[in-house]
């Protein structure tokens, strides 16, 4: 085991779950079954007074429909955790189609008043309202990914490092295109749904860690985090853009659809960096026959933490590795760089 596999057994930032979609496209998703990991149970396991069974916690849990990878490893890693844990009963309630249809179904589960609740929002900023609804009805929220913008709105809110995968992924193209000696790149960039935040924030960081090398973005096109999606807008780029030097894919279940876009226009004069970190993509990394080199990390495995975190802010508890009494307010997972060298470190952590 690395000491890199050690810190992350050691925080608690765990992965696993399945992956799933719709259409031949999406064939190249993985998926496991919703048993909890091997890493998942040592945590619960773990030495320490954390790993006592306490008092009986019911922990509510939405996230939006799994039509997605990374968003159904979020709800298969939440119900894996929860599953580990004999004092946790978890209560699943429908995300719906959109944001009032997923606050229509947690103000229901309000009124059944569960311990703490749990939830990925379809959108932090519309769902902010209810988080502030149950915190002053005196139910905890952990709130995943999607930031809620008023901080009285969750107990505690886990999220991955978005700018901060802009940053990591600038950081390795501007390496390789430097060792390449290319002075003038043509850089591409295929984003997610633009009107996301998170987006938004991926974006800057890249922009801004390019501009410090004297680089910047020749055509970014802003996909919807599905490989369909994908195709077309990375379709779109590579007729705009005849020659290029390095692409960024914010996402790779996005990414199968760059990736049969390429293929279908057999361009090969640039290299790829993906985002998220499926097994799909680190095995193709670590095979290195694709333009895919590198991808940066944004683990669902926020989704186990948030049920171990959720247990213990029921029971009244902190974190045993902490001198704190409680549950810190907010954590940041952050965006590590996956090539061909430690692919076979990070694959048994793919989604």
């Amino acid at each position: 085991m690395t000491q890199h596999s050690r810190d992350l057994s050691r925080r608690r930032l765990l992965f696993g779950g399945a992956a799933v979609g719709a259409g031949v496209l999406l064939a190249g998703c993985t998926s496991n079954e919703e048993q909890p990991t091997e890493a998942q149970t040592k945590a619960a396991n773990a030495p320490g007074g954390n790993s006592e069974p306490g008092k009986q916690v019911t922990i509510g849990f939405s996230a939006p429909a799994a039509d997605h990878g990374w968003i159904a490893a979020i709800t298969n890693n939440a119900k894996a955790q929860a599953g580990t844990f004999s004092d946790v009963e978890f209560k699943t309630v429908e995300a719906g189609a959109d944001a009032a249809a997923q606050r229509a179904a947690l103000s229901t589960l309000i009124s059944q008043k569960p311990d703490v609740i749990v939830l990925l929002p379809h959108d932090g900023k519309e769902l902010n309202a209810f988080g502030l609804e149950a915190m002053k009805a005196g139910i905890p929220v952990v709130n995943l990914d999607r930031a809620f913008p008023d901080a009285k709105a969750y107990r505690l809110q886990i999220k991955g490092d978005n700018y901060g995968m802009g940053v990591a992924a600038a950081t390795y193209i501007i390496v390789q295109l430097k060792a390449n000696n290319v002075a003038n790149p043509v850089i591409g960039e295929i984003a997610g749904m633009d009107e996301l935040e998170l987006t938004q924030e991926r974006s800057k960081g890249f922009a801004d860690t390019l501009a410090q090398a004297g680089f910047k973005v020749a055509n970014r096109r802003a996909a919807r985090f599905t490989a369909d999606s994908g195709q077309q807008e990375a379709s779109q780029l590579l007729q705009a853009l005849p020659r290029m030097d390095a692409l960024w894919n914010h996402d790779d279940d996005q990414g199968i659809g760059v990736m049969a876009a390429i293929n279908q226009a057999n361009r090969k004069e640039f290299f790829m960096v993906g985002g998220a970190g499926s097994k799909k993509a680190i095995e193709d990394i670590q095979a290195d026959d694709t333009p895919l080199k590198a991808t940066v990390t944004y683990s669902p495995s926020m989704a186990s933490s948030a049920i171990s975190l959720a247990r213990l802010i029921g029971q009244g508890r902190g974190m045993s590795d902490l001198v704190e009494l409680q549950v810190p307010k907010e954590i940041i997972l952050a965006s590590e760089t996956i090539t061909k060298e430690n692919a076979g470190d990070y694959l048994k952590l793919g989604f």
